[in-house]
């Protein structure tokens, strides 16, 4: 319940009822309203106390009743990448092995030879399709990373795509570069000779085209080792680049401690960290990510340690992940759901995880994640009754407004 002392408001919203989200709980304050000015928010508090305003030269919407929320922030994903992995999919199914599907051409290498063959203009046209499906349901914010590429062009070349959508597209996004996603096949048996691909050719002209805003690795038994990890991360911190990771997926390779020794902005995935790595994390104030949508679409069924995430009071995201190949969902609401029935959070824990701690994950939390005065005027006007909501139905969209920095675009 905050105010400032100029009343002169670009737009008010009435009738509504606000979930601010903070670290403990939905924040809520009902009856309320809230103002923007240049883009942020102004004002918000009870109804009763909103200043007076110039109500003739003032746009001023009626919620009719609604819930403001923050907008919500898909903080990782592969939105890039040419090709589609359908036939796989099916032929998992229908009993093929991961070898039988890598001898096939499937796999990962399927989407980098599709991604390394399409144009800019049809990456950009089906990532800006799932952008859009992404900001019908709320979404103002995501984080979209390289990693389909595994060369420099295409690296490049997706990052390119990633920025040009930031720049014609409502939702902010943030790029990550992930070049040590795999091993391509032209460097199958020489993984040091391409993390030094990595991190010399790759990342300096990543710098140089200033197309990132943090790096990325999959740390992992079938991905990069401890060492060949912590190679990336020098060279990120030489180019002054926070650092994510993807980690303990499936196995625990201690990726998340020297994640955490980097000081980085998240571990992602996490379902194989143990108490040594969530104390880490804990520590240097790095956020957990936990995936649902990878986590079902695997049929996966070690859960994350969120007893023990809970217990170090490590800040817990949730994102679609979504990508051709482990979590081809498009639908953060739908992470919402299943972060709750498959991971057992609570819907508080859920939407903080889209929200405040999903800005956290992206290092962004000074600037949106939560209604708060000062902050970027990114919400979403809801047709529901109560925060909770959000989390328990999914396939009837409860989203009617979405606010992006004070402008209603969606």
């Amino acid at each position: 319940m905050s105010m400032i002392n100029n009343t002169e408001f670009d737009s008010v919203w009435l009738d509504v009822n606000l979930a601010t989200i903070n670290n403990d709980d939905y924040g809520i304050i009902e009856n309320a309203a809230i103002a923007i000015k240049d883009g942020k928010i102004a004002w918000l508090g009870p109804r009763a106390k909103l200043p007076s305003f110039d109500v003739l030269a003032t746009p001023t919407y009626q919620g009719k009743g609604g819930w403001i929320t923050p907008g919500l922030i898909d903080c990782h994903s592969h939105l890039v990448y040419g090709g589609n992995r359908a036939s796989e999919f099916e032929m998992r199914l229908e009993g093929a092995s991961y070898q039988d599907i890598a001898n096939a051409g499937g796999g990962i290498v399927s989407t980098v030879k599709a991604t390394r063959q399409a144009d800019e203009e049809t990456l950009y046209v089906g990532a800006k399709n799932r952008l859009n499906a992404l900001m019908k349901e709320g979404v103002t914010t995501v984080e979209i990373k390289s990693g389909y590429g595994l060369d420099t062009a295409t690296e490049i070349k997706m990052l390119r795509v990633a920025r040009l959508l930031a720049q014609h597209h409502p939702v902010d996004i943030k790029t990550t570069f992930l070049g040590a996603h795999a091993l391509p096949p032209e460097f199958k048996d020489a993984p040091e000779a391409y993390i030094d691909l990595v991190c010399g050719e790759m990342i300096e002209q990543v710098v140089a085209e200033n197309l990132a805003d943090a790096v990325d690795a999959f740390c992992e038994s079938v991905g990069f080792s401890l060492a060949q990890t912590k190679r990336v991360f020098d060279a990120a911190q030489k180019h002054n680049l926070p650092i994510k990771l993807h980690a303990e997926q499936m196995s625990n390779l201690g990726g998340s401690e020297l994640a955490a020794s980097y000081q980085a902005l998240s571990v992602d995935h996490i379902e194989y960290l143990d108490e040594e790595g969530v104390k880490a994390i804990a520590a240097s104030g790095t956020v957990a990510v936990v995936l649902p949508g990878a986590f079902y679409f695997l049929r996966e069924t070690k859960l994350p340690p969120f007893d023990l995430l809970r217990q170090y009071k490590v800040p817990m995201a949730i994102a679609t992940d979504s990508n051709p190949g482990s979590s081809p969902l498009c639908s953060l609401q739908l992470m919402l759901n299943m972060a709750c029935t498959l991971f057992r959070m609570t819907p508080f824990e859920a939407l903080a995880g889209v929200t405040i701690n999903a800005a956290k994950a992206l290092g962004i939390s000074e600037n949106v994640g939560s209604l708060t005065v000062g902050k970027q005027a990114d919400l979403v006007l809801w047709d529901i009754e109560h925060p909770a909501q959000l989390s328990y139905q999914f396939g009837v969209n409860p989203c009617l407004q979405v606010i992006k920095a004070g402008k209603i675009v969606g």
